[in-house]
């Protein structure tokens, strides 16, 4: 896009009333975000550190960075603060951590850790639900996401057992993190939140700092983060929200799509300016979007347009079970690809669970083309990565429980659950962590002999890399850490074949080449705590997806935001999409923009299937289409699999693809 659309100039160019501009799908948002913060420091005379920018991945604040760097003047570098809001909230806790109560260096725990707490506080609770657990975690982060407290969630009244226990683990959970010095993901956002509710001082010292405000995907923010915007925006006009209320799909993790609404109400002056000209799909796709997504009730009216084309029909696979349906997915893809000789890269295979990729992914395999699943496990989650965090994190934070636990036995020290549990009693009576109680005298009333050496021996390599942290670089502290510990041989000795072992041991080495690269960045200022802090929000926020020149396949919430030449989504039936949990007015209105967010992906086709019937539960069932399906402009969809296909039509195709593989071949 190398002009401004005029929608889009004005939007750029708007700073005398809060804005809110909404974008539709491929309208070029951040095109608009990047070019108005450049146009806020070369036009409107800001300081580029006056400007914050938010949104919700790495990779979306990475891109925002990397075009606004191209769009200012080289030489200069002050730069503006562009970041995902939990890493804003984190830099805000930094500053802030006395007033919070904290100490400098702070744990962020991951979602093993606060799972691990949880099952710790309910220990008396379980009564035989392994699930329990789990389900009292996600109240707790739904709770700290729409800003309710400990307090207020013991106050509250209800009848659902699940709440119930949230409300009484909650507050000892609380107490816990604060004890090991550490906060949750969500408490990124809550405590800058709480802060700023009841210290007008340090409320103040942010609003002058924060002069101008852009917020990505506001449809996406829950009633924290909202709560974090008014605070740093106050009264002044310095506010641009971006957004769209048809792809607010993640209501059920906290989002509040209303929030778009609510901007009305907080900045009576508000500007709206709506960007309806789709730079991406050709005009049928985006005709078969405006046609779905009429169906929900709006907050703002739009409707996209393209000047693309019209572009090829719409199409949709009626197969006779799930295993056809994979079949016919595979081979249609296959012989597209060849018809048009395209890339695999050009694909996506979208679907609403996770569950439906094992089938299609059998028969991508026995075709023999190359795919990648999205959203795997992520880098950060892989166990020898956070055998090495827990290191980090205890080096520069000793009252991490956690991650004492994590590290104590990991290369095996024959430290075992016995000497733990006695070390554990102990600090709990002292109300000390597990490090400082293990080297206290008075430990030595309970552990005598090899258990307590051996302890000892731990406790004095972590202190000696606690002096090492103040002289060392991060990246040159962690690769001794790694030999010192003799890891490379731990994981010879944990996995079956050295093949494995090498392999885990070169994610390690590409962890340490990682915090190589942020050093180069911070000019060698990078320190192990930062490094620590950076890494666990990259774990957290984003999923390590390399996909090279493979099909892409993964679920509709993991496509938003990307875009592919040619889209297929499966498994469009009732009861998966929408889906079998979300059938009320609410749930199905958010399903049906979780079908536009997967229509507007495709550039150029796409083509949809459902299963006339599939296995559930052991037992064959009728399927019924999707009532999505039922919403398309029906000119515009060609159905393939209700009658007998055209032999002749059949042939034809047969023939194209062979000629093309022919001439592939040479």
């Amino acid at each position: 896009m190398s002009r401004a659309n005029p929608q889009q100039k004005r939007a750029i160019q708007h700073c005398n009333t809060p804005l809110l501009v909404l974008a539709g799908a491929g309208s070029g948002k951040t095109y608009v975000i990047t070019k108005k913060i450049a146009w806020l420091i070369n036009q409107a005379g800001y300081k580029p550190s006056d400007i914050y920018a938010v949104t919700f991945t790495n990779k979306a604040a990475k891109e925002m960075r990397d075009r606004v760097k191209s769009l200012l003047k080289k030489g200069d570098d002050d730069t503006p603060n562009i970041s995902t809001f939990h890493s804003l909230g984190l830099a805000i806790i930094r500053q802030e951590h006395d007033s919070l109560g904290y100490k400098s260096r702070f744990s962020i725990f991951d979602s093993e850790d606060c799972a691990r707490l949880v099952r710790d506080l309910m220990r008396t609770d379980l009564s035989g639900d392994k699930s329990l657990p789990d389900r009292v975690r996600w109240q707790i982060s739904a709770w700290k996401n729409e800003l309710v407290t400990p307090d207020a969630a013991l106050q509250q009244s209800t009848t659902d057992p699940i709440a119930t226990v949230a409300a009484r683990i909650y507050p000892a959970y609380q107490e816990n993190l604060k004890a090991f010095n550490a906060v949750d993901f969500d408490d990124l956002i809550m405590l800058p939140v709480l802060l700023f509710n009841r210290n007008l001082v340090r409320l103040n010292h942010w609003r002058n700092k924060v002069r101008y405000l852009l917020v990505d995907e506001y449809q996406d923010t829950n009633t924290c983060q909202y709560a974090l915007v008014r605070h740093l925006t106050g009264k002044h006009n310095g506010l641009t929200a971006v957004g769209d209320d048809d792809q607010s799909i993640y209501v059920w993790r906290g989002a509040r799509p209303e929030n778009l609404a609510q901007l009305n109400e907080d900045y009576p002056d508000l500007t709206v300016i709506k960007l309806e000209q789709n730079y991406r799909s050709t005009g049928r796709i985006l005709k078969a979007a405006n046609a779905v997504i009429a169906n929900n009730e709006h907050m703002f009216e739009k409707k996209l347009w393209s000047e693309l084309g019209y572009g090829d029909p719409i199409r949709v696979i009626v197969a006779q079970t799930e295993q056809h349906e994979a079949e016919q997915i595979a081979a249609d893809l296959h012989a597209h690809m060849f018809q048009r000789r395209n890339q695999l890269s050009d694909y996506a295979i979208l679907y609403r669970s996770n569950h439906q990729s094992r089938l299609i992914e059998h028969c991508l395999r026995e075709r023999n083309i190359p795919y990648y699943v999205s959203g795997g496990t992520s880098f950060f989650e892989r166990t020898e990565i956070k055998d090495i965090m827990a290191y980090v994190r205890l080096i520069t934070n000793p009252d991490d429980d956690a991650a004492f636990l994590r590290s104590v036995e990991t290369p095996r020290r024959h430290i075992g659950p016995a000497t733990l549990e006695k070390l554990g009693n102990y600090a709990k009576q002292r109300g000390i962590s597990l490090f400082e109680a293990s080297s206290e005298i008075g430990l030595e009333q309970v552990l005598t002999g090899n258990s307590l050496a051996r302890l000892r021996l731990f406790i004095h390599t972590i202190a000696e890399f606690q002096v090492q942290a103040g002289s060392e670089t991060a990246a040159k502290l962690v690769r001794e850490l790694v030999e010192r510990i003799d890891y490379a041989d731990w994981l010879r000795q944990v996995n079956k074949d050295a093949k494995t072992a090498d392999k885990r041991m070169e994610n390690v080495h590409d962890l340490i080449a990682w915090i190589e690269r942020m050093q180069q960045k911070q000019s060698d200022t990078l320190t192990l705590y930062d490094a620590a802090s950076n890494l666990s929000l990259l774990g957290m926020l984003d999923q390590d997806d390399e996909a090279g020149e493979r099909v892409a396949l993964m679920t509709l919430h993991a496509a938003k935001g990307l875009e592919f030449p040619h889209v297929y989504i499966v498994g469009m039936e009732e009861n998966i999409l929408p889906h079998h949990n979300s059938q009320d007015d609410d749930g199905i209105s958010e399903e049906r923009r979780l079908a536009y967010v997967g229509i507007t992906r495709a550039r150029k086709t796409l083509c949809l299937s459902y299963a006339q019937n599939r296995k559930r539960g052991g037992e064959r069932v009728d399927c019924e289409p999707s009532r999505y399906l039922s919403e398309l402009p029906k000119d515009d969809v060609q159905w393939e699999g209700l009658a007998n296909p055209d032999p002749e039509e059949s042939k034809k195709r047969g023939q194209a693809h062979l000629d093309n593989l022919r001439a592939l071949l040479g």
